[in-house]
């Protein structure tokens, strides 16, 4: 009888500790965490779903991101980007729907590319995107520009004339009709 006591307390204790390391890792902010930008570009309601790393004082485009090599535009899971009506991106029609997009940065250009495979994580363990070209729906082009203030937390912004892409000294704007 005395065991069992003994044996339940033990159990109990266990219990109780394995509660409080659960439920103390969930309070943990992520290190990039999600992040959801909305709006109208045109007549369009947009919503593009990504997780936001920080620069945390290092060079992030042509460095940590290398220019030339594609990008899951985020971190995490590969960024997903929505539209509920067709649009022009760049003055090239993408069909309303749910797209990966990815991008390769350049040092003067970029490529922007909608993919039609989504819920993907964004890297394979050798580091490189878990793109399947084969999908690719759509591929433009956007010029990258110095941004006015460092932007430490990379972020999306939907505006009327389409959206921007902002992280360290960067600035992406891409145009949709």
């Amino acid at each position: 009888m005395k065991k069992k006591m003994i044996l339940k307390g033990f159990v109990m204790m266990f219990a109780c500790m394995l509660t409080a390391v659960v439920s103390q890792a969930q309070d943990k902010p992520k290190p990039s965490p999600a992040k959801t930008a909305t709006g109208k570009a045109g007549a369009a309601n947009i919503t593009i779903n990504y997780s936001a790393p920080s620069a945390k004082g290092r060079k992030v485009f042509g460095e940590l991101v290398p220019f030339d090599k594609v990008w899951r535009a985020g971190a995490n899971e590969a960024t997903i980007f929505e539209t509920d009506k067709d649009i022009m991106v760049e003055g090239q029609k993408l069909p309303a729907g749910k797209y990966s997009l990815y991008a390769l940065p350049g040092a003067s250009e970029w490529s922007f590319i909608f993919n039609s495979e989504t819920g993907q994580w964004g890297i394979k363990r050798g580091g490189e995107t878990s793109k399947d070209a084969s999908k690719d729906v759509l591929t433009v082009k956007a010029k990258p520009a110095k941004s006015a203030s460092m932007t430490e937390t990379m972020a999306y912004e939907v505006t009327p004339a389409g959206f921007v892409l902002r992280w360290e000294n960067t600035e992406v704007p891409v145009a949709i009709k």
